[in-house]
């Protein structure tokens, strides 16, 4: 196939060259739920899961990362393997709790927290607030104490220059994330003389989209030593240490997957180095993998609606676009956009013939999902598909952008395809006036 196949390994086609999701061509699942939309293969995140969890050391707990993909038969899946969720907001807490999720298996990350999302948090007393400044530390003791209880935290800290790297560096410099390292001793005194709180542990996110296992082991280490400080300095086992995500997937050619293998024999070594350290005597370790769970198990699919010719070049517009997936636009994160693996999805065994702009609809041009492609010739109707499309697209897009109605998306499992989320309607941009135009009359009425 013309698209390197380290970057869609997980995917299978027909006898007749389309595309399947499971064991269903995608062309009868686009024509059955309308383009554009997401289809998620279970299959895929079942080998992921059990890769990732092969890899790892029993005291290591997954959670997964529930920003990457809300869905809420993604959180089912996960919940049904026994990890936890890592949440960023008092939405994504709702959505865990829906789900099933035990509150004791719930961790709350990110900055700028409210008030009402912190007492919320505390209500539920799940497993661990991580606090990301002073600040936020005294307003959860506040509430805490408010409340007549104890709030679990742990400390989300910033780490110095040691162990950078990744497609996006979250530590390290100066960051809305976590208490710098070098600011850590005054907030564990603080934390430590509140009974109020709760110290559990130490959590350490430096980047994310990391493909080399040793990148990750540095950083691993680097937060077992400023959690071995902490354990010191508070005189308290540490409960956990969370390591964050970062695990990364190949998206652009010349990328190769993560090595599961050496990542899995670092680990033991590690596991073993510190087994006799009363520091971490009964700590659980927590990673929160998130795309690399999700990514590579979903495929966002729109049919062709025009093909025409432009001084030279020849664009293929698409019924979807950026509105539903800004990251393979290039425009969440990318400082020189690179494409996304794409393919034509009923012709998914064919030989590229000619070059592409792939466009969406939209009355911009950074609607733009591929620049120069190479693919089979292609005709109105035909369906293009974007890969690694699992994590951080539709969960990360302007959707509401042009009023478009919303994709739906499709969860495939075998033979077996359910609609876990139905397509936005043209009427739901109408119930926020609806709404505003309620409340102004009750206003109204009360002033009276």
């Amino acid at each position: 196939m013309h698209i390197p196949r380290t970057l869609i390994s997980y995917w299978r086609s027909s006898a007749d060259g389309e595309l399947l999701a499971g064991d269903l061509a995608v062309s009868s699942i686009a024509s059955r739920h309308g383009t554009p939309l997401f289809v998620y293969d279970q299959s895929i995140l079942k080998r992921k899961y059990s890769a990732l969890r092969n890899a790892l050391p029993d005291r290591f707990a997954i959670y997964y990362s529930v920003k990457a993909n809300p869905n809420p038969a993604f959180l089912s899946f996960f919940l049904e393997r026994g990890c936890g969720l890592e949440v960023a907001s008092a939405g994504e807490l709702y959505q865990a709790l829906a789900a099933g999720c035990p509150p004791e298996k719930i961790f709350f990350a990110g900055p700028g927290k409210t008030e009402k999302e912190l007492k919320f948090a505390i209500e539920e007393e799940i497993g661990e607030i991580h606090t990301e400044s002073t600040l936020e530390l005294e307003r959860i003791s506040a509430i805490s104490r408010t409340m007549g209880g104890r709030a679990r935290v742990g400390i989300r800290v910033n780490p110095s220059e040691e162990a950078q790297g990744g497609a996006m560096r979250m530590g390290g410099k100066p960051a809305p994330f976590g208490i710098d390292e070098e600011n850590l001793r005054p907030a564990l005194e603080r934390v430590s003389g509140d009974a109020s709180l709760e110290f559990r542990g130490i959590h350490l996110f430096v980047g994310t989209q990391i493909l080399d296992h040793k990148l990750l082991l540095a950083q691993y280490r680097k937060g077992l030593a400023i959690a071995g400080e902490a354990a010191k300095a508070t005189g308290v086992a540490l409960r956990t240490v969370d390591f964050g995500g970062g695990l990364g997937i190949p998206y652009f050619a010349g990328e190769s997957e993560l090595d599961l293998a050496g990542l899995k024999e670092a680990l033991l070594e590690l596991v073993e180095e510190i087994e006799c350290d009363d520091c971490f005597a009964g700590t659980q370790f927590v990673i929160e993998p998130g795309r690399f769970l999700v990514g590579e198990a979903g495929v966002y699919v729109a049919r062709i609606n025009d093909i025409k010719e432009s001084r030279g070049k020849r664009y293929l517009i698409l019924d979807g676009g950026m509105h539903h997936h800004l990251a393979a636009s290039g425009n969440l994160g990318q400082v020189i956009k690179r494409n996304f693996p794409i393919a034509i999805l009923n012709k998914f065994g064919s030989p590229p013939t000619d070059t592409y702009e792939v466009v969406g609809p939209l009355c911009t041009p950074l609607d733009t999902l591929g620049r120069s492609v190479h693919l089979p010739g292609a005709e109105v109707g035909d369906l293009v598909g974007v890969f690694q499309s699992g994590a951080y697209a539709r969960a990360t897009s302007p959707l509401q952008f042009l009023s478009h109605p919303s994709p739906p998306e499709v969860w495939v499992n075998g033979r077996e395809e359910h609609l876990v989320r139905r397509r936005g309607r043209y009427e739901d941009y109408l119930l926020d006036v609806e709404c505003h135009e309620c409340e102004s009359s009750r206003a109204a009425s009360l002033s009276e």
